[in-house]
């Protein structure tokens, strides 16, 4: 095995020892995780404030970390939900670590929180071999970015507990052919849910927020990201050799 293979192995083993403690943690004090992935453009941070409004309005504790690269936007859009949210800069990073998420909770988090929805950086690449310590996945794509994404990120829609389909109104317009997605999605993670929904509508809020709910009361079980197999590479940010980034595919779990 190369070098750089054992390299990522082993930045991905520590990463998952320490998202195993922190959902044990969390779990102890009645925290549900949600990690949401997508592409840049999905709509996921406006579907996640239509989410957080409602949790508020339904009385569930419930409040969200989004993570940029840079730009604390879409926290202040966030904000408006009434949800306590907060910002995480990754200063480059393409994806989330549990340590990141851990450093991020400790003192802000209120004992009484049920909901954590955690935005991951726009990527499905490098964010879906990254376990946050989530006990929940929701995997999202626009009706825009084609239906074979699935086949072409099948790590991310392979380790999804959850799929949303997003933007729907725009489906007709841009030829968007469900069937076909959902027989892609179906190829690398079979009989996994697919939730369709509008932000402008409101279509499928309430189903998001109902499966998370779900978990909180116990199920289903957490089942973690997809092993990288040893094609993964690895990318140094700034140049930076304490920060590895392994780039890496995996085959779906059968």
């Amino acid at each position: 095995m190369c070098q750089s293979a054992n390299v990522t192995q082993a930045v991905l083993a520590k990463n998952d020892g320490l998202a195993a403690a922190l959902r044990d943690d969390l779990t102890r004090r009645g925290v549900t995780v949600v990690n949401l992935l997508s592409s840049p453009g999905s709509g996921k941070t406006e579907l996640l404030g239509l989410v957080l409004a409602r949790a508020v309005q339904r009385g569930v504790p419930v409040a969200a970390l989004t993570a940029d690269l840079a730009t604390e936007n879409d926290a202040r859009r966030l904000a408006r939900s009434g949800a306590l949210v907060k910002q995480l800069l990754t200063d480059g990073l393409c994806h989330l670590e549990a340590r990141q998420v851990r450093g991020h909770l400790n003192g802000w988090l209120p004992e009484d929180n049920e909901l954590l929805f955690v935005e991951n950086v726009g990527n499905l690449v490098c964010p879906a071999s990254y376990d946050l310590g989530e006990t929940l996945r929701i995997v999202l794509m626009a009706v825009t970015e084609g239906e074979d994404k699935p086949l072409k990120y099948p790590t991310a829609f392979g380790s999804a507990h959850l799929v949303v389909v997003t933007k729907t109104d725009l489906a007709e317009a841009a030829g968007f052919d469900e069937a076909a997605f959902r027989s892609h999605v179906h190829r690398v993670n079979p009989g996994v849910e697919i939730v369709r929904s509008c932000a402008r509508t409101g279509d499928g809020v309430d189903t998001v927020l109902e499966r998370a709910l779900a978990v909180r009361d116990g199920a289903p079980e957490h089942r973690p990201p997809l092993a990288p197999q040893s094609q993964g590479h690895i990318h140094m940010p700034g140049g930076d050799p304490g920060h590895p980034h392994p780039h890496a595919t995996s085959a779906p779990a059968s």
